[in-house]
Order: C-alpha cells, then structure tokens, then sequence
C-alpha cells in the first residue's frame, strides 16, 4: 500500500499503469500508480490503493499501456552517418560544419523518437558533439568522451569536455589482423592515469587484449569479442561494466549472407553495396555465435552488462538499433526484464545521467509508454505510445 509523506493532493499527479518495468531487473508489476512531485516520484503502488479523494484532473490514465524506464545507448558516434553506402559516409565526413550539425541533430532527434534519451558517444574527433552541447538545447543527455584514444597524445586532447574517456586497443572486429598492435599494457597504464577521475571505457577483443585492459585498471570493456570466460569471471569479480555491441556482429551477418545484395536488417533494408567476401558469412556466423554465448555466460557469473549499439557503424542507426541490441540479449538468456535493466540503469548510473534509469521514488519520473502487452516488448518499442519527462508529455516527441 501506497504511504502518503506530507504530499499535497494539489501538487500531485497519479500516473496509473497498466503494467511497470521498473529497470531494476525484478518482475512486471500490474496495475500500479506512481505518484509524482515536482517531477520527481515520491511514491509507487497498487492501483487499487490510490488515496481515497484523488480527484479524476490529478490522474493520468495509461492502464491500457505498459511503462519502462527511458533507454540508454551506452556505445554511439552521433557525428558519424550509419549509411552503408561508402560514398554517402565520405560525402558526410567531408561536408562542411553546418551539415554535419544538422545531421547530427537528425541522430538526436532518431534516439529521442525511439526513447533512448541517454546516450555516451564516443569519437567526438571534431568536436562536434562538443559544440552541439554548447549551442542546441539537446533533447536527450548526453555524455561525450572527446577524440577517441587510440594513443596517450590522444588523451590529452580536449581533456576538459570529456566526461569519460574511451581507449581503442583492437581495431574493427572484421579486420582478422590488426593493422597496428595497439598500444601495450605499459602504455595503456600511463593512458587510463590520463582519466582525471572520469570513467575509462576500453574497446578490446580478444583474450590477450581484454587481459591487459583489466589488468590496467579499466572500469568498463566495450565489445569483448573472444575474450573468454577467465576475463568474464574477473570483470564479475571487479563489477567492471561490459557493453557487448552484439548487434555489430548480427549486422555483419546479414550483410554477408547471399549473394551481397539485400539482406533484412531491421525495419528498414540493408543494402550491401560490395560483392559477397568468400568465408564471410561463416566468419560472422561464428562471430555471433561467440558473443551470444559469452553474453549467456556472463549472465550466469554475474556481469554487470549495458546496452550499446555503436550507432554510427555501418548500418547502425541510431535509436532504432536499440531494439535490435535488446533482442539479441534476450536471444542469449536474458530476461526482459533484466534486459530493460541493461538498457537503461546499468548505462544510466555508469555515464552519470542522474534524471535516467530506474523508476523508484526518489528518481525523476521520466519514462516510455508502450501501448499493448509485455509480450510484445522490445519490439513495441518502435511505436511508442508516449514519451514522459518529469511526469509529463515530451514536447519532442510525435506519435507517428
């Protein structure tokens, strides 16, 4: 039952839900309230038990609709085109200022429509996520790591507007032969002491690479591929953050299955504009494979895992890809709700996004509204049906 502290009926508005994913990992609720103060919740409980006199202008009424918290992507590029066509990505990373910035504000428009309103981008190489931050009145949070580091001068570039650092130590997972080393453990420690107490993300493959990342005191391994269960049971051991970017792998799949013409990716069409690589397809087959199994099992020991996309990759749009990343965890074992915890308190509380993540009194009241049955998550997530900040209607957001 609902306890009332000092709350004015006058102050407060009832949200009645249908059912509620609070992102905690614990089971649906049905049929509840949340009680909201200032934007804030200050209370969660049986619809049944709404204080006797409530009058019908302080309810809003979404029994009819299922409530999760707001998405967080934990892995973008928001300055990068997702177009898998090479020439339109040139054209784009060639254009100047103001086109870049209005493709960048169609990226953070794309996340707020699907209800990622939390995003940590990560290569910022021409500060334009830096100066989008500075002049636009962003509709979503978001937490920018500067130029990606790929060496220690490059982590000392734009030190002030990073609000975590990221470290590439393996290149594209599809290049089976990395170009370069990367930098070895040695520099990696002088790298991470370069973090001035932000979070350090480290994108790392393999087991010598994710081994020595740990090693080096990381807080969070993104991608992970081939890292083995030894890594798995020392990032559970450490509570370090791991962001598994599945759906890379699933897009490289699609991509390379047939003659490399169209595959199904998403709503949309993926149009792969190069022959077919002989030996791809089982490449990325196997690669998939790996990376679900070692989602399962890091299920099982306890990892802390979020949601990342790398929307801005080839073929990964931001926002929509969310729902594609969440389907792949509950492929491998996880369940939704477990997953919605993922994809929003796990990011929300690593990158310091306060106003996001678990709904619980205390925490602000900012929320989606999914019409239709649990059943239908995440893929209902495509066509919310609200979209709540601070226990109102986002101005932003238009129901198509």
């Amino acid at each position: 039952m609902f306890r009332e502290q000092r709350i004015s009926m006058a102050e407060t508005r009832f949200i009645v839900a249908g059912r509620l994913i609070d992102g905690s990992g614990g089971p649906v609720q049905r049929q509840v309230f949340l009680a909201v103060r200032q934007g804030g919740i200050t209370g969660i409980g049986p619809a049944s038990g709404l204080p006797a006199g409530t009058p019908q202008t302080a309810i809003t009424d979404l029994s009819h609709c299922t409530i999760l918290p707001s998405l967080v992507d934990s892995s973008t590029c928001l300055s990068r085109s997702p177009s898998v066509d090479q020439a339109v990505r040139a054209s784009m990373a060639g254009a100047d200022a103001t086109a870049r910035m209005a493709m960048l504000a169609r990226h953070v428009h794309y996340c707020h429509a699907y209800g990622v309103l939390g995003v940590a981008d990560g290569d910022d190489a021409t500060g334009l996520v830096t100066r989008y931050r500075q002049e636009k009145e962003a509709t979503i949070e978001i937490r920018a790591s500067g130029p990606l580091c790929r060496t220690l001068q490059d982590c000392g570039k734009e030190a002030p507007t990073r609000d975590f650092l990221k470290i590439a130590c393996s290149g594209d997972i599809a290049i089976r032969e990395e170009p370069s080393p990367g930098p070895g453990q040695e520099e990696l420690c002088r790298m991470l002491s370069c973090r001035g107490g932000r979070k350090a993300v480290v994108v790392a493959n393999g087991r010598r690479r994710v081994a020595e990342a740990l090693a080096a005191g990381c807080d969070a391994i993104e991608q992970g591929y081939g890292m083995g269960e030894d890594n798995l049971r020392l990032m559970a051991e450490r509570d370090i953050l791991w962001i598994p970017c599945v759906v890379r792998a699933r897009n490289g799949l699609d991509g390379a299955v047939g003659d490399g013409g169209v595959a199904c990716r998403f709503s949309q069409r993926y149009i792969s504009p190069e022959k077919p690589v002989p030996g791809a397809e089982a490449f990325w087959k196997e690669t998939l494979a790996g990376q679900l199994a070692q989602l399962r099992l890091a299920r099982k020991l306890g990892v802390r895992t979020a949601v990342g996309t790398g929307a801005g990759g080839v073929g990964i749009l931001h926002g929509e890809s969310m729902v594609e990343e969440m389907k792949l965890f509950l492929r491998a074992g996880y369940t939704l709700e477990e997953t919605i915890r993922s994809a929003s308190e796990h990011g929300a509380r690593f990158f310091g996004m306060d106003g996001l993540g678990m709904l619980a009194p205390g925490r602000r009241a900012t929320f989606l509204a999914v019409r239709g049955t649990v059943k239908q998550l995440p893929r209902k997530l495509s066509y919310l049906e609200d979209i709540y900040i601070d226990g109102r209607p986002s101005t932003a957001y238009r129901k198509v």
